[in-house]
């Protein structure tokens, strides 16, 4: 019977490319039709000379991801294994044939996971994309990223960047301080995006030029913004009305980004999310994207992880 040893520069780097878990060898086997062994930093294969050639190309292709900084994952392993048994490998290999990397000002944004680098590459593509999931998954950071390399690439002229000012509406009037001191502490995390990608200089001369600006979703109201990447945060707080709102500003040569977690809606109970609603009402125009991002695109702490797969588990103990 033929076989095929695989070389890697050392076991750490192999065992990551079956998320370090012996059933995953297994099901390799199972689902390719070849015997594995696996030794320090080399695979052996051994099979038939198609399911050799098969499960060569499988872990070339998972090497390929991690030597692009991807983070492999175990629903992602899952999938890429069985679309490689049922031979729809083709489709696939799109995904790596070139690297994605976000030139910024301070720094180079790399995706970590597939869901990543499939949310940028929706964000290049498409002059409306949605960015939907849990915290930590990086829907925010990647989008102010895409802006920010937009910008100094002189592809826009300029960033909006618009949140719901307050969690169930955008009544500012009780909070203390002038304007600025009232939504400063809603906009903080596009801020905190912003002085990670740009010096705090260059950041406070976009914004005196108006090249960068951030402002709560109520000030979208009749504008038209073109020529313009804009980012609608937290959108799961928006209302029907809202999200119709913002969308209809799309101007000429503009690009536009919602992000939200659908599972954190801090609206009124009798009021609907625009966010929840709008794959229903949008999900078939052309130019529009959605991306669903899950807990194993989620980049923070391991915790993070783990918190919002039992906060699902419990929501849903039937699933």
């Amino acid at each position: 019977m033929p076989t095929k040893t695989l070389s890697f520069p050392n076991a750490r780097h192999l065992n990551q490319l079956y998320c370090g878990r012996a059933e995953n060898l297994a099901l390799v086997e199972r689902l390719l039709g070849v015997t594995l062994a696996s030794r320090e930093e080399w695979l052996k294969i051994d099979g038939d000379e198609a399911a050799l050639a098969r499960t060569e190309s499988f872990f070339n292709f998972l090497n390929d991801g991690r030597t692009q900084g991807l983070g492999l994952r175990q629903p992602d392993f899952v999938k890429f294994l069985e679309a490689f048994a049922r031979g729809e490998d083709a489709k696939l290999r799109a995904l790596f044939a070139e690297p994605l990397v976000i030139a910024t000002a301070r720094r180079s944004i790399v995706p970590k996971t597939i869901g990543q680098k499939l949310y940028l590459q929706a964000i290049q593509a498409n002059p409306v994309v949605f960015g939907i999931g849990p915290a930590g998954t990086g829907k925010t950071y990647l989008a102010m990223a895409a802006a920010i390399s937009a910008l100094l690439k002189n592809q826009v002229q300029k960033i909006v960047l618009a949140r719901p000012a307050v969690e169930a509406g955008e009544t500012l009037g009780f909070l203390p301080g002038d304007l600025r001191e009232k939504i400063l502490p809603y906009l903080r995390p596009l801020y905190d995006a912003m002085h990670d990608m740009l010096d705090r200089e260059d950041v406070a001369k976009l914004m005196e030029r108006g090249a960068i600006e951030i402002a709560p979703l109520a000030y979208m109201r009749g504008r038209t913004l073109s020529n313009c990447f804009a980012i609608l945060d937290e959108a799961q707080n928006t209302t029907p009305e809202q999200m119709m709102m913002f969308l209809t500003r799309l101007g000429d040569e503009s690009r536009m980004v919602i992000t939200g977690d659908i599972t954190q809606v801090d609206l009124p109970r009798a009021k609907q999310s625009g966010l929840a609603q709008a794959p229903k009402i949008l999900g078939n125009i052309k130019g529009i994207e959605f991306h669903h991002f899950t807990g194993s695109d989620v980049v923070r702490h391991p915790l993070v992880q783990r918190i919002i797969e039992a906060y699902e588990r419990h929501q849903n103990p039937a699933g």
